[in-house]
């Protein structure tokens, strides 16, 4: 505690001058310093299967691969980040020779091929700042990550390396100021001071692009010289001939060039070329399309209160017995099933866990979205995100034990079981999500890719799951024995009422309400899954904020409105069509994922491919089932309480 009140007194204190947030650690160079780059996985949208960059014949570190440390995040998206032989020289220009490969072997010939062909990009950091290439297509001018492993020409058999890459750093003059820049990356947190911030005066990397390019060079020459010795600067060739093959027995040599460019951009805005929001227009349209919806639900929901509810019981509670024995033979609609309205559901230790799960769901996306809408996860600190909602998933077990043993002693009127109920609700959702990443695992071992989960790892996530959650969740499961059970405001009959039959399946309703839901999230989905699978920056959690609230505001309407209407049709069975009114929408959200692979994905190829997507795809409609099914089930569980406590029972 002493340390943690130093360390807010010391913050307090900088925030005079100000301070920025970018995740990582600012770093100043004087002139000649050397920098070198790292490689992460080679990526494909083509395949989603990433593979380390020294798994094709490329030049290693003169002193050998290094492996960078990695958190638990970018493990799980399988990048490997390792070092690399590019080295630079602040503010020097100059054109370098690294090696030349032995003769390519049949495996290796092979190999490039495949990647070249499936597009593979190769991955490059310097300060923490991806490599950016720019390439004009259609007349535009777009920007990517990464530049490709090799070249196909249309209607060609010959596939061409890219050999020859020509780096632009953009370096910014730093002299020093008043603003203190607290870092919170991979280096760690930092806090410069005033004393050293003569240190820091010199030269920040503020943008690293990459043209690259095959030429065939002559490997008699080349192997004379040394890793590192300069050559004259290289035209890149436009003739097919003068490019690098790939073929066995070739020997490839690999160059590169770099050039220092001075530049206005300052280092806390180094990210905004990767983070640049393209379509605003399209999310304000989703926000003002989901407005409309919520208006429409609201006006519905209005009606229902004052001018049915209220009205309804107004009339009922003014009436005196004799009348209302009466009225009782006339009455239609909710107040029929006042008495089997509580009833239990089937299937209520299911709908327990599943309704405390949800709530660890729902709690862990709106706190990460909330800390990253702040800027507390930058997408320089990568892997961030997913650690965040991990360790927050399993703090947030407590919240899953407690609401599920609750639940569950409301609907049982008594705590018997809860060791069952809270262990039940530690172990389903990441009982089914071990079951997909296990399954989607063994594919990607198959496949010898880096998306693997390393065996270390699962035993790892295995710890924290049952050190961490599981008596989390059962310490959460024991406060809801300690707190006070919800009262029913009315008795249950012991005979189940019957109820009518209609002309159509009441689950037609049900699954039509998941509509106007996923009427509020799609098009922010379609950013996302492009963010996922395209490799594209997503950046715009302001907007999936507003998106959230707007979702939960959403499924709160749409499954009162359902609730109150098979109420009135005498279906006293509510409980999980409640749940299933607004948790319905994950089947639209899987559904979209399909359509996505289909029409969006076309480039993605393989069956192995194909089934990565739709694993993944599948647990996030899990997720987003249990966590808008809770929404709907406690808003309709509240609205249904609150309606019959006002009923009078003799």
């Amino acid at each position: 505690m002493y340390w943690v009140f130093i360390s807010i007194i010391v913050f307090a204190a900088q925030l005079c001058n100000g301070f920025y947030l970018p995740g990582s650690y600012m770093h100043t160079y004087v002139n000649g310093d050397n920098i070198y780059a790292k490689v992460n996985s080679l990526t494909s949208i083509e395949t989603e299967l990433p593979f380390s960059y020294y798994s094709l014949p490329y030049c290693k570190p003169l002193g050998g691969i290094k492996k960078s440390a990695e958190n638990l995040g970018e493990l799980l998206m399988g990048d490997q980040i390792d070092n690399s032989p590019y080295r630079f020289q602040m503010n020097v220009n100059e054109s370098i020779y690294l090696c030349t490969t032995t003769p390519l072997n049949e495996h290796e010939v092979k190999l490039l091929k495949q990647r070249t062909r499936d597009l593979y990009q190769v991955n490059m950091i310097l300060d923490n700042l991806p490599v950016m290439r720019f390439a004009v297509q259609n007349g535009v001018k777009i920007q990517w990550t990464g530049f490709p492993v090799g070249y196909t020409p249309p209607g060609s058999n010959d596939d061409y390396i890219i050999n020859h890459l020509k780096f632009t750093i953009l370096v910014h003059e730093y002299e020093g100021s008043n603003a203190e820049i607290i870092g919170t990356g991979e280096e760690g947190l930092g806090v410069i001071s005033e004393s050293d911030k003569s240190k820091a005066s010199g030269y920040q990397i503020v943008g690293f692009q990459v043209s690259p390019c095959s030429v065939k060079y002559d490997p008699e020459v080349m192997t004379s010289l040394h890793m590192y010795d300069n050559i004259t600067s290289i035209s890149c060739p436009s003739e097919l001939d003068k490019y690098q093959v790939i073929k066995e027995q070739e020997r490839i040599s690999f160059t590169y060039e770099v050039e220092f460019v001075k530049s206005d951009i300052k280092w806390p805005s180094r990210w905004d070329a990767y983070l640049k929001m393209e379509g605003s227009k399209v999310h304000w349209f989703s926000i003002m399309n989901s407005l409309m919806v919520i208006f429409f639900l609201a006006g519905i929901v209005f009606v229902i209160f004052l001018r049915t509810v209220r009205r309804d019981l107004t009339r009922y509670e003014e009436l005196d017995k004799e009348a209302q024995a009466q009225m009782n033979e006339e009455l239609s609609g909710w107040k029929l099933v006042v008495g089997d309205v509580f009833r239990e559901p089937n299937c209520s230790k299911l709908l327990c866990v599943m309704v405390g799960d949800g709530v660890q769901i729902l709690g862990m996306g709106g706190v990460t979205i909330v800390f990253a809408a702040l800027g507390f996860m930058s997408p320089a600190s990568r892997g961030m995100l997913l650690t965040g909602m991990i360790l927050l998933f399993l703090i947030l077990g407590i919240a899953a034990g407690y609401v599920s043993v609750r639940l569950w002693s409301t609907i049982k009127g008594t705590t018997e079981g809860w060791r069952s109920i809270s262990w039940s609700a530690a172990c389903f959702f990441p009982g089914i999500a071990f079951i997909i990443l296990t399954v989607l695992n063994f594919i990607l071992w198959g496949s010898s890719s880096t998306g693997a989960i390393p065996i270390s790892l699962y035993f790892e996530l295995f710890f924290l799951w049952f050190c961490i959650s599981v008596p989390l969740t059962m310490i959460g499961g024991f406060m809801g024995t300690r707190a006070e059970a919800i009262e029913y405001p009315v008795r249950t009959n012991q005979i189940p009422r019957e109820i009518p039959a209609r002309k159509y399946p009441s689950w037609l309703l049900v699954l039509g309400a998941g509509t106007l839901p996923f009427g509020t999230l799609f098009i922010e989905l379609f950013f996302i899954l492009s963010s996922i699978w395209l490799g594209r920056f997503y950046y715009v959690f302001g907007f999936l904020l507003v998106v959230l609230l707007l979702l939960i505001i959403v499924c709160a309407e749409v499954s009162v409105v359902l609730t109150y209407m098979h109420l009135c049709v005498e279906d006293w069975q509510w409980w999980w069509k409640a749940f299933f009114a607004s948790g319905s929408v994950s089947l639209y959200v899987f559904l979209y994922s399909i359509n996505y692979l289909v029409f969006d994905l076309q480039s993605l190829s393989g069956p192995v491919s194909a089934t990565l997507y739709l694993g993944y795809s599948l647990l996030m409609a899990v997720a987003i089932m249990l966590a808008t099914g809770t929404v709907g089930f406690l808003t309709s569980f509240y609205f249904v309480h609150y309606l019959f406590s006002s009923v009078k029972i003799d």
